[in-house]
């Protein structure tokens, strides 16, 4: 008995150890980062309906517009240097390029940050950001308001999804590995065509829930491709540097290309309905939030968001 009381005193010494730990080296990561974001932004955008103004990177492409607009959404560290080369690459297909923070004034390299400042932020706060990056839009006259389109890598590939759940108006979503939803009444609002993105190797995400979307969207009418690249992991699109050197990447890259070739150059998208009043948000699963921490710390895809 004794021996028992000994064993549980140690393990929940060692737990709260660990919990201290974490919550300190958070605390740490916030002291000691600074203004992160001040390397990969350079615009603010007002923030509309009384939101706090939205800190972004935005890439333009050579030549008159008006242009298309893609919204690129980060992964779960927050804005960071490979979302901005993504968004300079994508810029050169002939696109405006918005990349905005939507954590916040977050951004981080330390997963249990990025976990911490995941569950922190609400996701009626990134749509609301989201609302204000599409009013700056509407204000640009180079950019085409009747061709935006969303698209998110991981906790951004489900922000897209979201936004576009909550203004409808969007003319195209891209979801790379972000964990879906998949109920046909809540998918059904969709105006325009969804492409899905998903590693076979992605711990994740399951290939069922996977299966599950691309059946919710057929179900709900919406024209969707939902692709699965076998053998490779969660945040398998890493970089600029690794779409250029091919491969699945580069592949996967090529997919979303002709994707909004397609959807945002080909039959010029229907203007916007200025009445539109949808509203979706859902928390980001804990479940999905820990399969991500040990993802990248012990998994494939461990390398994935640099």
């Amino acid at each position: 008995m004794r021996v028992a009381r000994r064993i549980l005193t140690w393990g929940i010494a060692v737990l709260a150890a660990v919990v201290i730990g974490l919550v300190g080296s958070v605390a740490f990561d916030y002291a000691v980062g600074g203004d992160r974001l001040s390397a990969v932004t350079n615009v603010t955008i007002a923030g509309a309906g009384g939101s706090p103004p939205v800190r972004a990177y935005v890439a333009r492409p050579t030549g008159a517009g008006p242009r298309p607009v893609v919204i690129m959404i980060h992964e779960f560290y927050g804005l960071n240097a490979s979302i901005v080369g993504k968004a300079d690459l994508l810029a050169k297909e002939g696109y405006i390029v918005v990349a905005p923070d939507t954590m916040r004034g977050q951004t981080t390299e330390w997963i249990p940050r990025a976990i911490y400042q995941t569950i922190t932020t609400r996701p009626e706060d990134i749509n609301a950001d989201l609302d204000s990056v599409v009013a700056w839009i509407k204000a640009q006259p180079d950019a085409d308001s009747a061709r935006v389109a969303t698209a998110g890598f991981c906790f951004g590939g489900r922000a897209s999804l979201f936004y576009s759940l909550h203004n409808p108006v969007m003319a195209a979503t891209v979801v790379f590995y972000g964990s879906p939803e998949t109920d046909p009444a809540k998918l059904k609002v969709l105006r325009g065509p969804t492409l899905g993105i998903f590693g076979g190797a992605d711990t994740t995400i399951p290939l069922d829930q996977v299966e599950a979307f691309r059946k919710g969207l057929t179900e709900a009418g919406v024209r969707n491709t939902v692709s699965v690249y076998d053998g490779e992991p969660h945040a398998f699109v890493h970089d600029a540097a690794g779409i250029a050197a091919g491969g699945a990447q580069g592949k996967a890259w090529a997919q979303m290309t002709d994707f909004l070739k397609d959807t945002l150059q080909g039959t010029r998208a229907s203007a916007p309905d200025p009445d539109w009043a949808a509203s979706s948000t859902s928390p980001t699963p804990l479940s999905y939030l820990f399969a991500l921490a040990y993802e990248h710390s012990f998994g494939m895809g461990g390398h994935g968001h640099g």
